[in-house]
Protein backbone atom coordinates (compact mmCIF):
# COMPACT_ATOMS: atom_id res chain seq x y z
CA UNK A 1 0.00 0.00 0.00
CA UNK A 2 1.65 3.16 -1.43
CA UNK A 3 1.10 6.48 -0.22
CA UNK A 4 -0.34 8.65 -3.11
CA UNK A 5 1.92 11.46 -2.33
CA UNK A 6 4.76 12.09 0.12
CA UNK A 7 4.27 12.87 3.63
CA UNK A 8 5.74 15.84 5.94
CA UNK A 9 7.48 15.06 9.01
CA UNK A 10 7.27 17.15 12.43
CA UNK A 11 7.65 16.29 16.20
CA UNK A 12 4.20 15.17 18.55
CA UNK A 13 3.33 17.92 21.40
CA UNK A 14 0.54 16.43 22.54
CA UNK A 15 -2.88 13.84 21.90
CA UNK A 16 -5.88 14.47 22.95
CA UNK A 17 -9.46 14.11 22.38
CA UNK A 18 -8.22 10.37 21.04
CA UNK A 19 -8.58 12.21 17.36
CA UNK A 20 -6.56 15.29 17.50
CA UNK A 21 -2.88 15.96 18.08
CA UNK A 22 -0.79 18.95 17.85
CA UNK A 23 2.42 18.55 16.21
CA UNK A 24 5.54 21.48 15.43
CA UNK A 25 6.16 20.58 12.04
CA UNK A 26 9.82 20.19 10.80
CA UNK A 27 9.49 23.85 9.32
CA UNK A 28 8.04 25.40 12.53
CA UNK A 29 4.76 25.14 11.65
CA UNK A 30 2.46 24.53 14.67
CA UNK A 31 -0.61 22.46 13.24
CA UNK A 32 -3.41 20.46 14.68
CA UNK A 33 -3.86 16.96 13.19
CA UNK A 34 -6.20 13.88 12.73
CA UNK A 35 -5.16 11.15 14.32
CA UNK A 36 -7.18 8.24 12.53
CA UNK A 37 -7.06 5.44 15.68
CA UNK A 38 -9.23 5.52 18.67
CA UNK A 39 -7.18 3.57 20.68
CA UNK A 40 -5.34 4.06 23.68
CA UNK A 41 -1.63 3.64 21.59
CA UNK A 42 0.02 3.06 24.74
CA UNK A 43 3.58 3.90 24.09
CA UNK A 44 3.46 6.22 21.10
CA UNK A 45 2.43 9.28 22.18
CA UNK A 46 5.18 10.83 24.24
CA UNK A 47 5.71 14.54 23.51
CA UNK A 48 8.73 15.26 21.03
CA UNK A 49 8.17 11.97 19.05
CA UNK A 50 9.26 12.19 15.60
CA UNK A 51 5.74 11.69 13.45
CA UNK A 52 4.91 11.22 9.85
CA UNK A 53 1.87 12.83 8.44
CA UNK A 54 0.11 13.16 5.28
CA UNK A 55 -1.69 16.27 3.40
CA UNK A 56 -5.07 16.93 1.81
CA UNK A 57 -6.13 20.05 0.28
CA UNK A 58 -9.79 19.14 0.34
CA UNK A 59 -11.27 22.19 1.40
CA UNK A 60 -14.01 20.30 3.18
CA UNK A 61 -11.45 19.16 5.53
CA UNK A 62 -11.33 20.96 9.09
CA UNK A 63 -7.60 19.20 9.67
CA UNK A 64 -5.58 19.18 6.65
CA UNK A 65 -3.08 16.79 8.37
CA UNK A 66 -3.48 13.43 9.33
CA UNK A 67 -1.44 11.29 11.43
CA UNK A 68 -0.22 8.29 9.99
CA UNK A 69 3.06 7.08 11.59
CA UNK A 70 5.55 7.48 14.63
CA UNK A 71 8.58 6.74 15.47
CA UNK A 72 9.67 4.83 18.60
CA UNK A 73 13.21 3.90 19.48
CA UNK A 74 14.65 4.25 16.16
CA UNK A 75 11.26 2.13 14.67
CA UNK A 76 8.84 3.60 12.37
CA UNK A 77 5.47 2.08 13.12
CA UNK A 78 2.01 2.96 12.02
CA UNK A 79 -1.05 3.98 13.77
CA UNK A 80 -3.96 4.97 10.99
CA UNK A 81 -6.17 2.22 11.83
CA UNK A 82 -8.06 2.61 8.50
CA UNK A 83 -4.86 0.97 6.38
CA UNK A 84 -4.64 -2.61 7.80
CA UNK A 85 -8.09 -3.76 5.76
CA UNK A 86 -6.09 -2.48 2.89
CA UNK A 87 -2.91 -4.31 3.76
CA UNK A 88 -4.17 -7.53 4.77
CA UNK A 89 -6.07 -7.14 1.50
CA UNK A 90 -2.70 -7.01 -0.97
CA UNK A 91 -1.33 -9.82 1.79
CA UNK A 92 -4.06 -12.10 0.79
CA UNK A 93 -3.63 -11.81 -2.97
CA UNK A 94 0.09 -11.67 -3.17
CA UNK A 95 -0.43 -15.45 -1.62
CA UNK A 96 1.52 -14.50 1.64
CA UNK A 97 -0.64 -16.76 3.53
CA UNK A 98 -0.88 -19.42 1.70
CA UNK A 99 -4.26 -21.05 3.85
CA UNK A 100 -6.46 -17.80 2.91
CA UNK A 101 -4.94 -17.83 -0.94
CA UNK A 102 -6.34 -18.76 -4.33
CA UNK A 103 -10.28 -17.85 -3.56
CA UNK A 104 -12.24 -16.82 -6.51
CA UNK A 105 -13.42 -13.70 -4.86
CA UNK A 106 -13.05 -11.26 -2.45
CA UNK A 107 -15.55 -9.24 -0.75
CA UNK A 108 -15.15 -6.04 1.52
CA UNK A 109 -17.29 -5.30 4.70
CA UNK A 110 -20.31 -7.69 4.09
CA UNK A 111 -22.72 -7.71 7.10
CA UNK A 112 -22.53 -10.84 9.34
CA UNK A 113 -23.62 -12.04 12.56
CA UNK A 114 -25.42 -9.78 14.95
CA UNK A 115 -25.11 -6.64 13.64
CA UNK A 116 -21.66 -6.70 12.00
CA UNK A 117 -19.62 -6.36 9.21
CA UNK A 118 -16.55 -8.68 8.04
CA UNK A 119 -13.33 -6.99 6.58
CA UNK A 120 -12.81 -9.75 4.41
CA UNK A 121 -14.93 -12.13 2.82
CA UNK A 122 -13.48 -14.67 0.73
CA UNK A 123 -15.42 -17.25 -1.34
CA UNK A 124 -14.98 -19.57 -4.68
CA UNK A 125 -16.51 -22.96 -6.12
CA UNK A 126 -15.30 -26.16 -4.29
CA UNK A 127 -14.31 -24.03 -0.67
CA UNK A 128 -15.53 -22.97 2.35
CA UNK A 129 -16.22 -19.14 2.69
CA UNK A 130 -13.68 -17.77 4.55
CA UNK A 131 -15.05 -15.06 7.00
CA UNK A 132 -11.84 -12.43 7.81
CA UNK A 133 -11.46 -10.20 10.52
CA UNK A 134 -8.87 -7.95 10.27
CA UNK A 135 -6.61 -6.54 13.40
CA UNK A 136 -4.28 -3.35 13.88
CA UNK A 137 -1.23 -4.15 16.02
CA UNK A 138 1.11 -1.41 16.90
CA UNK A 139 1.61 -1.88 20.70
CA UNK A 140 5.29 -3.60 22.03
CA UNK A 141 6.29 -3.65 25.53
CA UNK A 142 9.82 -5.97 24.61
CA UNK A 143 11.87 -6.64 22.01
CA UNK A 144 10.98 -8.69 19.33
CA UNK A 145 7.18 -9.16 20.77
CA UNK A 146 3.62 -7.43 19.59
CA UNK A 147 0.92 -7.32 21.29
CA UNK A 148 -3.11 -7.37 21.32
CA UNK A 149 -4.93 -5.57 22.30
CA UNK A 150 -3.04 -2.27 24.08
CA UNK A 151 -6.82 -1.64 25.94
CA UNK A 152 -9.93 -3.39 26.63
CA UNK A 153 -11.91 -3.85 23.53
CA UNK A 154 -15.35 -5.93 23.95
CA UNK A 155 -16.03 -5.33 20.22
CA UNK A 156 -13.09 -7.41 19.31
CA UNK A 157 -13.98 -9.86 22.04
CA UNK A 158 -17.70 -9.84 19.86
CA UNK A 159 -16.34 -10.54 16.74
CA UNK A 160 -14.25 -13.72 18.25
CA UNK A 161 -17.24 -15.19 19.40
CA UNK A 162 -19.22 -14.54 15.79
CA UNK A 163 -16.54 -16.12 13.94
CA UNK A 164 -16.81 -18.73 15.92
CA UNK A 165 -20.33 -19.20 14.76
CA UNK A 166 -18.89 -18.52 11.47
CA UNK A 167 -17.14 -21.92 11.25
CA UNK A 168 -19.78 -23.81 13.69
CA UNK A 169 -22.49 -23.02 10.87
CA UNK A 170 -20.07 -24.52 8.18
CA UNK A 171 -17.49 -21.46 7.32
CA UNK A 172 -14.27 -20.78 7.83
CA UNK A 173 -13.71 -17.80 10.38
CA UNK A 174 -10.01 -16.16 10.58
CA UNK A 175 -8.42 -13.59 13.07
CA UNK A 176 -5.84 -11.67 10.89
CA UNK A 177 -3.11 -9.04 12.92
CA UNK A 178 -1.63 -6.97 11.14
CA UNK A 179 1.34 -5.52 12.42
CA UNK A 180 2.19 -1.98 11.60
CA UNK A 181 5.87 -2.61 12.83
CA UNK A 182 9.18 -3.83 11.73
CA UNK A 183 11.02 -4.46 14.72
CA UNK A 184 8.50 -7.41 16.37
CA UNK A 185 8.77 -11.55 14.88
CA UNK A 186 5.97 -12.95 17.20
CA UNK A 187 2.75 -11.80 18.43
CA UNK A 188 0.63 -12.70 21.53
CA UNK A 189 -2.41 -11.85 22.86
CA UNK A 190 -2.51 -9.10 25.96
CA UNK A 191 -4.50 -11.19 28.44
CA UNK A 192 -3.36 -8.91 31.21
CA UNK A 193 -4.44 -5.95 29.47
CA UNK A 194 -7.54 -7.65 28.04
CA UNK A 195 -8.16 -11.22 30.26
CA UNK A 196 -11.75 -10.88 28.59
CA UNK A 197 -10.63 -10.41 24.91
CA UNK A 198 -7.86 -13.46 26.02
CA UNK A 199 -10.28 -16.07 27.25
CA UNK A 200 -12.60 -15.06 23.93
CA UNK A 201 -9.25 -15.64 22.14
CA UNK A 202 -8.38 -18.93 23.34
CA UNK A 203 -12.48 -19.91 23.21
CA UNK A 204 -12.40 -19.29 19.40
CA UNK A 205 -9.62 -20.76 18.91
CA UNK A 206 -11.28 -23.94 20.67
CA UNK A 207 -14.29 -23.53 18.19
CA UNK A 208 -11.69 -23.71 15.12
CA UNK A 209 -11.18 -20.11 14.42
CA UNK A 210 -7.77 -19.76 12.44
CA UNK A 211 -5.38 -16.69 13.42
CA UNK A 212 -2.63 -15.11 11.44
CA UNK A 213 -0.14 -12.49 12.07
CA UNK A 214 2.03 -10.35 9.37
CA UNK A 215 4.80 -7.99 10.01
CA UNK A 216 4.88 -5.23 7.73
CA UNK A 217 7.72 -2.91 6.40
CA UNK A 218 7.60 0.52 6.59
CA UNK A 219 9.14 3.44 4.74
CA UNK A 220 7.60 7.34 4.28
CA UNK A 221 6.35 5.53 0.84
CA UNK A 222 3.86 2.69 1.82
CA UNK A 223 3.25 0.16 4.44
CA UNK A 224 3.13 -3.09 2.74
CA UNK A 225 2.89 -6.75 4.38
CA UNK A 226 6.34 -8.77 4.04
CA UNK A 227 5.69 -11.98 6.34
CA UNK A 228 4.07 -13.87 8.36
CA UNK A 229 4.86 -14.19 12.45
CA UNK A 230 3.95 -17.13 14.90
CA UNK A 231 1.75 -16.31 17.58
CA UNK A 232 2.28 -17.68 20.63
CA UNK A 233 1.11 -18.25 24.34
Amino acid sequence: MDFTFPLVTGRLVQRYKRFLADIILDDGAAITSSVPNTGSMLGLTDPGIKVWLSLSDGAKRKYRHTLQMVEVDGTMVGINTGLPNRIAEEAILAGLIPSLSGYAELKREQKYGLNSRIDILLQGPGRRAAYVEVKNVHFSRKPGLAEFPDSPTARGAKHLDELGNMVENGNRGAMLYVVQRGDCEQLRICGDLDPVYAAAFDRAMKRGVEAYAVKCHITPMGIAAISTMPIID
